[in-house]
């Protein structure tokens, strides 16, 4: 189950972010915003929730 502070991994492959891994910060309605983080940046982008696959950490 998909949660905010949940760990994920896209899996959309019409997507550039297919295979990125990031954090959910919320969920509003079929709809997951993901964080990505790395280095100097931080981006937040939203996705829907059956391209997203939970990770095991």
């Amino acid at each position: 189950m998909i949660l905010p502070g949940s760990t994920v991994r896209i899996k959309d492959p019409c997507s550039i972010y297919n295979g990125y891994q990031g954090f959910v910060q919320r969920i509003s309605g079929s709809n997951a915003a993901v964080l990505f983080e790395g280095g100097n940046w931080d981006k937040l982008v939203t996705f829907p929730l059956k391209t997203l696959s939970e990770v095991a950490v």
